[in-house]
């Protein structure tokens, strides 16, 4: 089998490597792939958003599967055009990507389909965003409705906070035309949880419960990034919670997104926040795999993962995976500076033994001099596997300390939440 994996981030690492552990004889392409996922793939030179250029190379290797990792080539059209080619491709088209590219859109879609969200109203004109705030509750949120890397949503504690959020946004355009629309929410009140499903458009395959870590200080303090580790699976994440999150989130809106011309094929990732009272609240959408949380859901799926891709790029019934019973823990090491000024160039040094279990994953890396450096934000993600939570913790904590780069940030307790709620 050839399967070429677009994108050259942590995720598309640990995209990688679960392919190639899963077949071991396959031929593996990645674009552009970064210096981990060069012993593992045939790297082509290739930028995620050169559509034209991937399809051509699709077509010249012959690719049997095209596994997209980043939201804005499916954004842009890349599935909808290698569909076009006959080529099948594990992502959604542009027009169900705007579950992820529109904040607006997918609230629409929810409000449509009865999924529980926040309330919102969402502005265009600046002024008029501004005198929403004055009257809203707070504390609220405010969204760029767009694309903006992961950092698009702001929690803002008062009324001068988000007004402040808004000018940023709608007139200093921080994120671009990612922020000419806005999104201006309610705040929701419990416990984040990412839910991963793998779906041909009409059904799903839930893969493990995970809890990302935006925030870049211990505790969940300091600024929003685009997250610093993730654990999986989630104790509360019961198979009764997410039943209801089936029954209740995803095939409601699927069946939406199909009233409206729009099929959603492929990964539908649903970011939740859990009320005391278990509803499961929708912060927002995603159209494909989450970076750090694949790199902790990944590990734990023991067979079938490449079966379900390709029967849910081909429309068919999707079969069953196999999964681990073990717990795993993602610890993200960032460049200094990180997130609004990272460095670049710190020479990385990784030792040849770390804890069993451990998997480092590149995530923002080069090695053009010969010598391993870093080459962005997010530089590398440490995964531990091992039978309990706390054993991971411990073993991915352990070779974080091990792993030598300047200005190295890391936190030291993602898992705070797991870990305070059991002890193993």
């Amino acid at each position: 089998m050839k399967i070429l994996v677009v994108g050259g981030g942590g995720r598309e690492h640990a995209l990688v490597w679960a392919l190639r552990r899963e077949l071991p004889e396959a031929t593996l392409y990645a674009a552009p792939g970064n210096a981990g996922i060069a012993g593992l793939a045939t790297l082509l030179p290739i930028a995620a958003s050169d559509l034209d250029r991937l399809i051509a190379a699709a077509v010249e290797h012959a690719v049997d599967l095209v596994v997209v990792g980043p939201e804005q080539p499916l954004a842009d059209g890349l599935a909808d055009r290698l569909r076009a080619a006959k080529i099948p491709v594990f992502g959604p088209s542009a027009k169900a990507a705007q579950i992820e590219a529109s904040k607006a859109f997918a609230k629409d879609v929810m409000t449509s389909a009865k999924v529980p969200t926040a309330t919102y109203a969402t502005f265009t004109d600046l002024t008029k965003a501004i005198a929403h705030v004055e009257t809203h509750p707070e504390p609220l949120v405010v969204k760029a409705s767009g694309l903006a890397a992961g950092k698009g949503a702001v929690v803002c504690a008062t009324h001068a906070e988000a007004g402040t959020t808004l000018k940023e946004m709608m007139g200093d355009h921080r994120f671009g035309a990612a922020g000419d629309t806005v999104v201006i929410e309610g705040f929701l009140v419990g416990e984040e949880l990412s839910v991963f499903a793998v779906t041909n458009g009409r059904e799903v395959r839930i893969l493990p419960p995970a809890q990302d870590h935006k925030r870049l200080g211990e505790g969940d303090t300091g600024p929003n990034t685009g997250g610093m580790g993730a654990y999986a699976p989630v104790s509360f994440a019961t198979p009764a919670l997410l039943e209801r999150v089936e029954r209740e989130v995803l095939l409601p809106t699927l069946r939406e997104m199909e009233k409206r011309g729009a099929p959603f094929i492929g990964l539908l990732y649903a970011g939740l926040m859990i009320a005391p009272d278990g509803t499961p609240w929708v912060i927002e959408f995603n159209c494909r795999f989450g970076d750090p949380e694949t790199q902790a859901v990944l590990p734990l799926i023991e067979g079938g993962l490449v079966p379900l891709l390709v029967a849910a790029a081909n429309g068919d019934p999707l079969p069953p995976v196999s999964l681990s019973t073990q717990a795993a823990v993602t610890t993200v090491l960032a460049a200094e500076g990180y997130p609004e000024a990272p460095k670049k160039g710190a020479a990385i040094a990784i030792p040849e033994k770390l804890p069993a279990g451990v998997t480092v994953f590149h995530a923002d890396t080069s090695d053009a001099d010969g010598t391993l450096r870093a080459n962005g934000g997010r530089v590398l993600t440490v995964t531990a596997v091992a039978p309990t939570f706390r054993e991971a913790q411990a073993r991915s904590k352990l070779a974080c300390g091990m792993i030598e780069f300047p200005g190295k940030v890391w936190r030291r307790d993602i898992g705070w939440r797991e870990a305070g709620r059991t002890g193993t």
